[in-house]
This record gives structure tokens, sequence and C-alpha cells, in this order.
């Protein structure tokens, strides 16, 4: 993917990046695939809070990478990855900023999970 538009974050469209200070566990068909104490937030604008797990805290196994990808001009590219799971096989249920811009930069090295997809449970510090 060649992109040039290259935006940051502001008033108009804000986006911050913090530490959940809870665990965050993500799991599919009862077979957890990521558990960490160490997920970051995102927040942007008026989506959703999108929780971003460190990858050495999932199991990679349980990943496929695919073709697909996609581009943000606040945070840069991402590619996709499939899940094979608690019997099943979730397409593109997963995505990370392998070079994320700037602004964004703590996410490199960090997946993020559809929550339509798998389910993703949040207890509090």
């Amino acid at each position: 993917m060649a992109f040039t538009k290259i935006l940051k974050p502001g008033r108009g469209h804000p986006i911050t990046v913090t530490k959940n200070p809870g665990r965050v566990t993500v799991s599919v068909g009862g077979q957890v695939i990521a558990d960490t104490r160490q997920a970051l937030t995102l927040r942007e604008a008026s989506y959703p809070a999108v929780q971003y797990i460190p990858r050495e805290d999932a199991d990679l196994s349980a990943l496929r990478r695919t073709e697909h990808q996609t581009y943000c001009p606040f945070k840069g590219e991402s590619s996709y990855y499939s899940v094979q799971a608690g019997g099943q096989i979730l397409e593109n249920a997963v995505w990370t900023y392998e070079q994320p811009y700037d602004a964004v930069a703590g996410i490199k090295d960090h997946l993020a999970f559809y929550p339509g997809q798998v389910q993703i449970a949040e207890q509090p510090a």
C-alpha cells in the first residue's frame, strides 16, 4: 500500500494512548489467546476505546497473518491476522500497526482484536 496523506491528532480528531491499569484477557470459544496487565487503551475521537495487547502477552501460534491491510492517516498502515482458536477460524479478527506514526508510537508491537469476533474482558486493577 502506498499512501501519502498523514494527519496529526488534534482538537478536531483527538487520539490518546494510555496504560490500562487493569488486566485484559481475550478469548475465543473459551480458549484464552491473550492475557495481559500491560494493555494500552487507545481513544480516538468518538470511536469506542480499543485495547492494544503486547505481542508477548498473546498466543501467537493461534494467529495467521493475512494479506488484508488498511490505512489510517492518523496511525499508519495496519496488517491483519486471523485467529484459529476454540474450534473456530475468525478471519481478519486482529490488526496491528507495525510502523505506527509518531503520535501513536506506543502501539508498536501491540495487537488489537475486534470485539465482535472475540471476547475481551477487562478486570480493574
